[in-house]
C-alpha cells in the first residue's frame, strides 16, 4: 500500500499451519536448535503440551507482513514484544492498523500497530511500525 490513512486496517498475512517440518526447517535457517522446540520428550520433561514454535519464526511472519504492506526501504523503525507461545500446528495471523499519521524530520510518516494471533486468537507479538509514506 503506497497510501495510509490513519484508521486503515491493512491486510492480514497467514502463514502455517505450524508444523515439525516447519520447526525443523526454521531451526536449521535460524541455527536455533533449543530442544524446547524440536525435541517433543524434552519439551514435556519442561512441563509443556509439544514442542511449539520459536518466536522469532512469528517475528519473521511479522517482517514479511509489514514488508508486504509498505516497501522494506520505507521503514524507520519497528518494535515487538512477544505475549505467548505459539503452539505446534497453529496457523499465524499478522495484522496492522494505521493508528498515526505524523510528519518527523520532514517526512510524513504513518505509525502502524502490529501483531500476530493464533487461529485461536491467542496474540502472540504485540508492536509498532513506523513507515515512510510516498
Amino acid at each position: 500500500m503506497d497510501r495510509f490513512e490513519a484508521g486503515d486496517r491493512l491486510p492480514e498475512h497467514v502463514q502455517g499451519p505450524i508444523t515439525r517440518t516447519t520447526l525443523a526447517l526454521f531451526a536449521g535457517a535460524s541455527n536455533d536448535y533449543v530442544r524446547l522446540h524440536i525435541d517433543t520428550d524434552y519439551a514435556r520433561s519442561a512441563g509443556m503440551d509439544d514442542v511449539f514454535a520459536h518466536g522469532m519464526l512469528s517475528m519473521a511472519y511479522l517482517a514479511q507482513a509489514v514488508g508486504r504492506w509498505s516497501p522494506p526501504e520505507r521503514l524507520r523503525r519497528w518494535s515487538a514484544r512477544f505475549t505467548a507461545i505459539t503452539p505446534l500446528y497453529a496457523t499465524v495471523h499478522c495484522r496492522g492498523e494505521v493508528v498515526e499519521i505524523f510528519e518527523e524530520a520532514g517526512e510524513r510518516l504513518a505509525r502502524l500497530k502490529i501483531g500476530a494471533w493464533t487461529d485461536k486468537d491467542l496474540q502472540t507479538l504485540d508492536g509498532e511500525a513506523v513507515v515512510a509514506l510516498a
